[in-house]
């Protein structure tokens, strides 16, 4: 009895640190959230939990400085699904490759893999914007999308996690059926990295959602522009600072990473071997 009650303190402590953890984490984001709601005057006086009723007027504002809200989620959408869904398909094919396959050359490619993670985006970025320049690519989605195809960090996580439950007595059972090696990938593989996926997409959606250097660079065209893009466009005005359009532009570009978050988050959670052989 002694030991089951000091059991039941020890979960209610760790209960007790992992809420106010939960809620410090919260606190940032309902702070901008209740900004979004509040006067200029009423931020300056100091951070609030409490929501003002100004919503209306900073609403007003941000329209009035050409923040176009659903071009903005549009452009952003379609930039960091596109690149999210290119990354975490190929970088899966290539895991699943240095994983599955023996083929010469295979430790000097994942070496080549693991130094291009060390480089900074910051290095190619000049080299980049001349070979687009060339290509005739500037002002266009298409930098910002395919280039997402050749993601060394994503195969690196990929990997690591594929080897945990890959045994190779799946894909030659499903060879023996005759199955194909694309059949074979898509079929039995994929299913069982829908955790690793989950959890890849959901940061590579939030990086490239939130990604304003290489936007800012390529892109020229404002109806182009993404969500972080329009953000800038809320520049201060000479005898007032509207800082209450600024927190709801801010808001406006957090509320779809949570709900991306919310639905994504249930595919990490659970068991991925389900079924599959037991060693």
């Amino acid at each position: 009895m002694g030991v089951s009650k000091q059991l039941r303190i020890q979960r209610t402590l760790i209960y007790i640190f992992y809420g106010i953890l939960t809620i410090l984490s919260i606190i940032p984001f309902w702070i901008v959230i209740a900004n979004a709601t509040r006067s200029a005057e009423q931020i300056k006086q100091g951070p609030s939990l409490i929501p003002g009723d100004n919503l209306i007027y900073n609403w007003n504002v941000l329209v009035e400085k050409g923040f176009d809200v659903f071009n903005g989620i549009t452009n952003s959408f379609i930039i960091a699904a596109g690149s999210t869904i290119l990354s975490l398909y190929f970088s899966s094919l290539a895991a699943y490759a240095l994983v599955a396959y023996n083929f010469k050359g295979k430790k000097i490619a994942y070496a080549i893999i693991l130094g291009l993670i060390m480089i900074p985006t910051q290095v190619s970025l000049v080299g980049f914007y001349q070979f687009m320049s060339q290509l005739g690519l500037l002002n266009s989605f298409i930098p910002l999308i395919v280039p997402a195809i050749a993601s060394p960090a994503t195969v690196f996580f990929m990997k690591q996690y594929l080897e945990t439950i890959y045994h190779p007595d799946l894909p030659d059972s499903a060879r023996i059926d005759g199955a194909g090696e694309w059949k074979i990938f898509h079929r039995i593989i994929l299913p069982q990295m829908k955790p690793a996926l989950a959890t890849m997409g959901i940061f590579s959606f939030v990086t490239q959602w939130n990604n304003f250097l290489m936007p800012l660079i390529l892109l020229n065209d404002e109806s182009m522009y993404t969500l972080p893009m329009l953000v800038q466009l809320l520049k201060t005005d000479v005898y007032r600072t509207e800082f209450g359009s600024m927190y709801l532009g801010i808001s406006l570009t957090i509320i779809p990473l949570l709900l991306i978050y919310m639905f994504l988050s249930r595919y990490i959670i659970g068991g991925v071997t389900a079924g599959s052989i037991k060693q």
